[in-house]
Order: structure tokens, then sequence, then C-alpha cells
């Protein structure tokens, strides 16, 4: 019934949780947060540790598997079940096998059972007839110590032996009490896992379909953005060539104003250039005469002088400049030339190709005006249809019926605690019963021995023992007789238990630790012929499914969802229910529509593009460049006049103060003044006339093909964008349904994982068997084991008992005879004295 409600319970809320499946892959590089399905906390712990009584029971589980150690009949069970438990002979044959240890400890049992009170009868009318050890005469022997001493310590060590038996089943019997009263608080437990269960899920279903506005709300902003996201990447991809071609013109425009600025160089630098040599001429030619009229000094005839004045009369025809700038042509019509290119502001129109090429996001964004429309109304109507599943079922109904199972199942569970408490405690009044029996048997024994022992004289003979000796013999004798009274009841009470307990612990309680029971439960064509596995067979007539009870326990242990557990597919395939297919072809539609036209980008103008040939026509080019570096590369002097000056110094020194040397001194100063003056500002000039030149000539350089090869860049860009767009756009557009798309499958795979491994996790369901399996197992079935084990225990060594008792009373017994040795007697003869 509970499993029906559930199975119910379940299907519901799988309805409502089938949202659309989407394509395989998602482009999407942002991802979902969809959280965490609420769960509940289970209470629950199914797990028994026994404590320090667990020592016994595995003793007990010992004893069972000496006792039966053959494996779990799984064949031979499932054969029988299959055949309506109609035993062959083979199959009987094999059970009793099987069953052949139980048998056999069974057989000595009932043996016991019904020697024991044979044993007892004929015993008292032996000793009635003044035999076995009736005869109240004992025969001295010079070992009578030694052997009253073993004997007394052997019933001693059979009575301890017999003592922990006893202990052992007084625990057993204490334990299976103390335990049942924690199964109430087990099962309640259990019970308010499975009302949270019941609880839990409703709250799951409704955040799963709640999530799904978080998709629908993502897939909006996204449709909101839909000029960055889409148009952006449209951008992105014609920007490519685009970008290039623009950049490329934009240097170009760069490269027209600086060769402006490297033609007004230029045509300045020629001119400056041409001045400065001109007064530079002059002035070293003054300089030159000037040095010519000091060295026509008369001092220059001496002989010490001469050489000297020789000298630097010799240089002195290196006083001239070197380059001739008046022969640099002029660049004043390139110059005018630029200056007419230059008044069309070629970097505006540039820059306007860059603002229409950005104004793509904008444009698709108007364009998909219906599409986004579109789509927005299809999500409005894919939660109307949650809306609607949701409110279809009568989820309430379920739910209010499943907990009246739930609290009908408790409310009989609680009436039912009376009754097992009471019949508990005539269990407990019996096992103790027959714990104390073995318990006066046991006093009667340590009694006896402590009478004996304290009242025992070693110096009296057996006819005048004192009175606690002959109490201690006589208790002795009276556990002899309890225990012919009593043993084979207690040996009944053994074998009964022992096969019963015995069994269902070899083939219920261990078969189910090592899932064999459910391998049994499991076999194929069990339960019904016509159904391979039984579970599916009831729940979806379906009994080739692949659900076992094994993995149902399993599945439910790792808490994974019923739905997976169950394998609800099969009876209610969400996948095949909610085609994501559906929903990808839906969007789809919308987006067939998408036609975005981009013919109104036009990255450069015809005005800007006439400017750029112009720019080939300034005739810069045709500059005689060669002309140029020739002079460039002479100096502004024909010597160096700082060095001129320094060696004119050098001289100088040489000469003896006077009017000649004071004349050269100052000459050599004059020409440190032109250097600093005038050669220093034309070799500025002339760097910076240089450095035109050669910018010139690396910008006239292939000029033609430069701006051929940008208009060529610009007119690809123009036509991609206005003529072959159309598949970048598609491609674009693809990717973009297909982010959009993503969302839905993204949501999908966190709805089919929730209902895999979160939503409705049976845990409780496996709780309950694993209670179960606790409370019959662990609790009943051990405990009642041990006891008959303890209870055997004891009964067994109360045979050796038996026979130290008997022995050893006589030791202690006060006699009506005795022997009387004689010391005259030669031969030592005894004589029997009254």
């Amino acid at each position: 019934m509970m499993l029906k409600v559930g199975l119910v319970l379940l299907l519901c809320w799988s309805f409502t949780c089938s949202e659309p499946q989407a394509i395989k892959q998602r482009s999407a590089s942002e991802t979902l947060d969809l959280g965490y399905v609420p769960s509940g906390v289970y209470e629950t712990v199914a797990y028994y540790e026994p404590g320090a009584i667990g020592i016994l029971f595995h003793m007990v589980h010992g004893f069972l598997h000496v006792v039966q150690p053959n494996p779990f009949p799984r064949e031979l069970i499932t054969k029988i079940a299959q055949e309506n438990f109609r035993a062959t002979e083979p199959d009987i044959k094999k059970a009793l096998q099987y069953e052949m240890g139980f048998m056999v400890c069974a057989v000595l049992g009932a043996l016991f059972v019904l020697l024991m009170p044979l044993a007892g009868l004929c015993f008292c009318v032996c000793r009635c007839c003044d035999n076995c050890g009736g005869e109240m005469h004992q025969r001295q022997r010079k070992n009578a110590d030694c052997k009253r001493t073993f004997l007394a310590s052997g019933l001693f060590a059979t009575s301890l032996v017999v003592t922990a038996g006893v202990v052992c089943a007084y625990s057993a019997n204490q334990n299976l009490t103390n335990q049942l009263k924690g199964v109430r608080r087990l099962v309640n437990s259990n019970m308010r896992d499975l009302q949270t269960f019941v609880n839990q899920t409703p709250l799951q279903i409704d955040y799963l379909t709640s999530q799904y506005f978080t998709v629908k709300n993502k897939v909006i902003s996204d449709l909101g953005n839909i000029g960055p996201l889409l148009g952006g990447k449209i951008q992105e991809q014609l920007g490519k060539k685009a970008l290039p071609a623009l950049d490329a013109t934009l240097r170009m425009t760069s490269a027209i104003r600086e060769t402006k600025q490297a033609l007004e160089n230029v045509s300045v630098s020629i001119d400056v250039l041409k001045e400065g040599s001109s007064r530079l001429q002059v002035n070293l030619s003054r300089a030159r005469s000037g040095l010519e009229d000091t060295l026509s000094d008369p001092a220059c005839s001496v002989r010490e002088t001469a050489p000297v004045c020789g000298s630097i009369r010799d240089s002195l025809h290196q006083l001239n400049i070197d380059a001739d700038f008046s022969k640099l042509p002029d660049v004043s019509a390139q110059l005018a030339k630029v200056d007419d290119v230059l008044e069309t502001d070629l970097s505006s129109i540039v820059q306007k190709g860059y603002s229409s090429f950005n104004k793509t996001p904008a444009l698709v964004e108007e364009q998909t005006r219906n599409v986004v429309k579109g789509v927005e109304s299809h999500l409005d109507s894919i939660g109307t249809k949650i809306t609607g599943m949701t409110k279809k079922f009568p989820m309430q109904a379920i739910l209010a019926n499943f907990t009246m199972f739930i609290n009908h199942v408790h409310s009989s569970i609680e009436d039912f605690y009376p009754q097992m408490d009471q019949t508990d405690f005539y269990r407990w009044v019996c096992c103790i019963s027959l714990c104390c029996v073995v318990v006066l048997i046991l006093a009667f024994n340590f009694l006896g021995l402590l009478c004996g022992i304290c009242g025992h004289d070693k110096h009296a003979s057996p006819t005048t023992r004192g009175c606690i000796s002959n109490t201690g013999g006589n208790l002795i004798m009276a556990g002899v007789g309890f225990t012919f009274i009593f043993s084979w009841v207690l040996m009944a009470v053994v074998a009964s238990s022992f096969v019963v307990g015995g069994n269902v612990e070899k083939l219920v309680c261990e078969p189910f630790g090592t899932k064999e029971l459910f391998k049994v439960v499991d076999t194929p064509y069990l339960v019904n012929a016509a159904w391979r596995n039984f579970i599916p067979g009831f729940l979806y007539n379906n009994p080739d499914v692949d659900l076992t009870a094994e993995n149902l326990y399993s599945n439910c242990k790792e808490n994974r969802g019923l739905y997976s557990a169950l394998h609800l597919e099969n009876m209610f395939n969400i996948t095949a229910l909610v085609d994501s297919s559906m929903y990808a072809k839906d969007i789809s539609v919308n987006f067939e529509d998408v036609k975005v036209d981009l013919t109104s980008e036009v990255l450069l103008e015809d005005e800007g593009k006439q400017n750029l040939i112009s720019f080939t026509q300034t005739g810069i080019g045709d500059i005689k460049f060669q002309l140029y570096l020739a002079e460039l590369n002479k100096t502004v002097t024909a010597v160096d006049l700082l060095k001129f000056a320094n060696e004119l110094d050098a001289l100088t020194d040489q000469l003896p103060r006077s009017t000649l040397e004071s004349g050269l001194r100052q000459h050599a100063r004059n020409l440190r003044h032109i250097h600093n003056q005038q050669v220093v500002p034309l070799k500025q000039d002339l760097s910076t006339l240089r450095q035109s030149i050669h910018f010139l000539e690396k910008t006239s350089t292939d000029l033609s093909n430069k701006v051929t090869n940008v208009l060529g860049a610009i007119e690809e860009a123009q036509y991609l964008i206005s003529n072959n767009a159309t598949y970048i756009i598609n491609q674009e557009v693809e990717k973009y349904m297909r982010s959009l798309i993503g969302y839905f499958e993204s949501y999908t795979e966190w709805v089919m994982t929730s209902l895999t491994l979160e939503v409705g996790g049976c845990k409780p369901l496996s709780n309950v068997v694993d209670t179960a399996e606790i409370v019959a197992c662990s609790l009943v079935v051990d405990s009642m084991n041990a006891f008959w084990f303890g209870l055997g225990w004891a009964a067994l060594f109360l045979i050796p008992n038996v026979v130290f008792s008997v022995r050893l009373a006589k030791f202690y017994r006060r006699m009506d005879t005795e022997d009387v040795y004689d010391d005259s007697s030669v031969s030592g003869t005894w004589h029997f004295t009254l």
C-alpha cells in the first residue's frame, strides 16, 4: 500500500518537473546557478552496535558455522519455491544434507531429554538399593585426601563453567529486554523520517518548477541584450576584416599629416642652410685672411718660428665649407599639393566609418525586435504549461492519503507495544526461571563445597564426621537431584530454540547481510512464472525491466531519488514525454525570420577614397632624394673647426710670447666662436633635413601600391558587410540560438540529476528494512541464540558436574560404617566396625 501511494506521488511530481530538454551541446559561456534542491534531514541511524555482548554473539555465530558450514542453499530454495514448495526426493536429500549439522545436534539434544530423566530414575533406584554410592560405607584409602581434593576441584571447575553459561544466558535474556525498550524510539524515528519524506517532496517539486523561471529570466535577459550579445559577435567576426582596413586608412591619414610636416621641414631647412652656409663662407674667408695677415709678421721669418708659421700657412686652405646647399631643389610644389589633400579631413571621414561599423549591435537589436517578442511569448506559454501541469494532479490529496497511511501504520504499531511488552515480560520470566533452576543447582554445589571444605576434619573417621561436613555432602547430593529433575527441561528448551534460532540465523539473517537473500527474491520467474522480475511486473506490468529488490535496496541505501531507484522512466519516461527537440524547434522557428541588413554601414566615403588617391599624386615620389642625400652626406665645413683651433693652439704653444703668439691665439678663439655660433646650428638643421628626407623617401616608396592596398582592403571589407555577411550572420545567430536553448538543456539536465539523486531520496525506505533486520536479527535472533547457547553450555556441563558431585559427596557425608585398620596384623587386614 505504501509503495503504491509513493509511486503515485512520484508520478505526480515527475510530470510537473518534465520541462524542455535542450540539444546536446550549449555554447553559452555563462552557466546557470540553479542552487541546491532543499533536502530533508533524516534522523534514523539504522546501525546497531551490541557492545560487550557482541563477543558472545560472535561465539554463537562461530558455533553455528561449525554446526552448519555449508553455503547458503540459494539454488535449492529457489527451485523449491518455483515448484510451489513441492519438493522432490533429490531436493529433500539436499535439504537434509544441508540440515545435517542441526539434525545431529537436535538428535543429541533429544537423547539428552529422553535419557537424562531415565538415568536419574535408575540412579535413584540404584541408590535406594545401596548401590551407585548409596551404601553409607566408605573404604579407607591412602590417597583419599588427594582424591577428595581432585573431586572438589573438578566440581568447582565444572560449576564455574556452568556459572559462565548461565551468566551468558542471563545477559542475553536481559539484553533482549533492554534493547526492546529502544525499539519504540527506533520505530518512531523511522516514522518521522517517512513523514519528512512526504512533507519534503512537495517542497522539492516546487523548487524544481520554480527554477524554470530562473531560466526564463536568464533567457529574457539575454534577449534584452541581443544587441551586445548577438550584434557584438557579428561585429567581432566582421571586424576581422573591417577594423584592419579602417586602421590602415587611419594610419594613412597620419602619414599624410607627417608628410606635410616633413615637406615643411625640408623647405625651411633648405632656406636656413643656404643662408647659414653663405654667412659661414664669409666668416671663414675673413678668418683665413686674418690668419694670413698675422702670419706675415716678421717674426715668422726667424729661424725658430718659421716652421710653425709654415705649417699653419699650409693648413689655411681647409678653412672652407664642404656642402653646397644651393644645389638642393625646392619642394614647395609638393608641399602645396599635400596642403590641397589635407583640405579634406580624412581623419573625420575614417571616424565616421568607425562609428558606422560600431552601430552593428544597434542595427541587430532594431531588426530582431519581432524575434525577441516571439521567443518571449513562447517562454510565457511554457510557463503556463508548467503551471497547468502542476494544477492538473491532485497532489495534496495524494499526500494526505499517504500521510494518513503512515499515521495508521504508526498507530497500529503503538497499539502493539503493550502486547509486545507483556509478551516480553512473560518471556523474560520464563527465561529467568530457567536460569534460576541452574542457579539453584549451582547454589547447592557451592554451598556444599563451602560446608564440606570448612567442616572437614582430617582426623575424624567417616562415621564421626561433623554436622557441617555432612550438610555439605547432602547439599551436593541435592544439587544432583535437582540436576536430574530439571536438566532435561533445560535441554528441551535449548534444543527447540537452537533449531529455530539457528536456522533463522543461517537462512535469513546471515544471507541478508551477504545479500544472498536478495538474490533469492530476485530470482527470475520465482513469484510468477510469467514474470522475470516481480517488482516491475507488479508496478509496471513489465517484468522485463531490470529492477530488482537488491538494486532498489542499494539505491535507497545511497539515498538516491525514488525516480531512479524504482526506474520510473519505464512507466513515466520524462525524456520521451517532453522532447527537447520540440522546444529547440519552436525557438529555431523564431530565429528563421532573422534578417540582419548591414548595407547602411559605410566604412569609407568616396571623398575619403579620392583623398587617398590625391595623396599619391602629390609628387613626393619625384623629389630627387639622391641629390639631397649626396649633399647631406657631406659636412658643413671641410675641417672640424674645433679640431683646427686646438691644433692652432698646440702650434702656438711652440712660439715665444710675442705679438704673433697672441694674434694666433685670438684667431683660435675666433674659430671656436664661429663653430659654436654658426656650425652647430647648421648641423642641427642638417640633421632635421636628413630625417625629413629619409621619411619622405620611405613614404614615397611604392606609395601608389600602398594606397591601392588600403583601398582594396576597404572595398573587400565593405563588400563583405554589404553583400556577403549572410553566412557570418547566420552562423552567429545559430550560436546565439544554441546558447538560449542551452539554458533549457542545463535546466533539464539539472532536473534529471535532481530527480535521480536528490528529489524524493528514499533513504527512509531502506532504513525501514534495516530497522526490521536490526530488530529481528540483531536484537531477537542473536539474543535468543545467545540464550540457548549459554543455557545449553550450562546443561551440558551439568553431566560432569553430577559425576563429580556423586563421587565427592561420600567424602563429606557421615557414614554408617567404616573400615578399621589393625596394625598388629602382618598382612594389614581391615575390619568392619558398626
